[in-house]
Order: C-alpha cells, then sequence, then structure tokens
C-alpha cells in the first residue's frame, strides 16, 4: 500500500493532515514520524514535522494474478483487492488528511518490501471516476432519487464525483455522516473493480464539503476570538479527521492561539488554546 508524507507545524498537525488525506481515523492507519519540527527565532518554525502514513496493512493480499500494466493499459486478474481504501501519493503542507496517535511506533519502510504484495495496477484517474460515477448512480436507482453524477479528475492523484440534485439531504446525513459513508463505499466498489491501490475518489452531494469547511472555519475564528479575549482555552466537539484538519489550518492563521488534538477515535476533539 502506498504511502502518503504530510508536514505540519506540529507532528501533531501533520499526522492529522495525513489522516485527512487518507480519509480514516487512526484505528486505520500506519503513522511514521520521520522528522520533529525545528524550531526558529522568535517562535517561528525554521522546519516543519514531517510524517508518512498509509492505510494499516490487513496481512499479505493474496496473490490473485493481477500484474502492472503498461501504456495505462491493466489487466484483470482473478480476484479482487480486499477493499482497503488507498492513498494519495501527493505531498503538501496543507493537505489534507488527520490524526494517528499509533505512529510513533512505525517502521519506515516504504511498504515496497511488504511479504506478497500486489503490484499497483496502472488504472487512469478517468476511468476510476467511471466506475465510481457507475456505482453512486446504482446508489441513487436504490433510494428511488433524481440526481446528476459526473466525475472531475481534480489533479494527478484525485477524481471527484459530484452529485447535484433536489432532496439529497439523505445522502449527507447528520454532519456528513452518510455522505463519508457512501464516499468510503465508493472507494470500495471502485478498487474492488479495477483492481487499483492508488488514486483518491472524493464524493460530494450539492458541494456540501467546500460549504462544510466554509462554515466550520467560520466557527474556528469565532473561538478563536473568545480564546484570545479570555485567555482561556476552549474544547471543541469531536469530529472526523478532515474536520479537524479544517480547523488546524484556520488556527494556522491567526495570532495568538494554538491546537492540539485529544481524545481517541471516534470521539477525538481540537482544543484551541492560547499561545
Amino acid at each position: 500500500m502506498q504511502w502518503v508524507e504530510m508536514t505540519g507545524r506540529t507532528v501533531e498537525e501533520a499526522r492529522e493532515a495525513a489522516l485527512a488525506e487518507l480519509g480514516i481515523g487512526e484505528a486505520d492507519a500506519e503513522v511514521v514520524v520521520v522528522s520533529e519540527a525545528k524550531p526558529g527565532l522568535f517562535g517561528r518554525v525554521r522546519s516543519e514535522a514531517r510524517v508518512r502514513a498509509r492505510v494499516m496493512p490487513s496481512g499479505p493480499p493474496p496473490k490473485d494474478g493481477r500484474r502492472k500494466s503498461k501504456s495505462g493499459e491493466r489487466r484483470k486478474g482473478s480476484g479482487a483487492d480486499g477493499g482497503r481504501r488507498p492513498s494519495a501519493s501527493r505531498q503538501d503542507s496543507s493537505v489534507s488528511p488527520a490524526d494517528n496517535g499509533s505512529g510513533d511506533n512505525g517502521s519506515g519502510d516504504n511498504g515496497s518490501g511488504d511479504a506478497g504484495q500486489v503490484e499497483d495496477v496502472e488504472v487512469p484517474l478517468e476511468e476510476l471516476g467511471d466506475v465510481a460515477v457507475s456505482f453512486v448512480e446504482g446508489v441513487m436507482k436504490g433510494f428511488g432519487l433524481s440526481a446528476s453524477v459526473n466525475r472531475e479528475v481534480v489533479d494527478e492523484d484525485t477524481v471527484r464525483v459530484a452529485v447535484g440534485g433536489d432532496d439529497l439531504g439523505i445522502l449527507i446525513g447528520n454532519k456528513g455522516r452518510t455522505l463519508d459513508a457512501l464516499q468510503d463505499l465508493t472507494r470500495t466498489a471502485v478498487f474492488r473493480e479495477t483492481g487499483a491501490r492508488h488514486g483518491y475518489v472524493v464524493v460530494d452531494v450539492n458541494d456540501y464539503r467546500a460549504k462544510r469547511r466554509e462554515a466550520l472555519a467560520r466557527f474556528t475564528e469565532g473561538v478563536a476570538s473568545e480564546v484570545v479575549d479570555s485567555g482561556e482555552r476552549k474544547s471543541l466537539e469531536p469530529m472526523t479527521p478532515a474536520d479537524r484538519k479544517v480547523v488546524h489550518d484556520t488556527i494556522n492563521g491567526i495570532d495568538g492561539v494554538t491546537t492540539s488534538s485529544q481524545g481517541e477515535e471516534p470521539r477525538r476533539y481540537v482544543v484551541i488554546s492560547p499561545a
């Protein structure tokens, strides 16, 4: 399984970013701390913390005959993968995906030496998107919903499946939990059918994810103002890794406050404290 490498002002922030990128919680991730943050002058960070993370291997995958293809074409094997979510291979200090408290005891290998590991099948992101669209359309039909489903290649690692229409709240659920479940199911279906282990499939309904990020950022700014004025730290409600990352990123741009994540999944939460 491929690794993602993320950075942050602290190891905690880098972990939050890695989990958010992978779209998983700490119980499903393996995280290796590559380097700690190095402080500079006047409280500035001279060098950011860096971590590497991947979906926790469940054991050596079966040798099902799949082989790496050439020129972007793939050869189908006789079996499907174990349904594990793939990881993107991009590196970005502002990225994605969340934390994983289990990463301090990682081995630091790059995952290429796992016994019996199946080579990654080269599948174009457009094809991953087409399979994802077909799966989501099937879900729509099962729910008796009418909606448009389109795919868009966002970057070299990510394909976004956008669902649009009226009365689609059932697909979003409380705080996006149903949408997250739909995304997980879609990813599993895509990687089972194609045999690929690369790429990042994002599912969104009526731009919910962007709207939630904006609303959460505004909320975080308000809490940060209260913390600065009162000098007392405030604990937020438990959040997903992706939501915690939004909080961390927002606080990073505000003077006088800092963040940390506490608790265990799925009740892990962010604490905003005076700097």
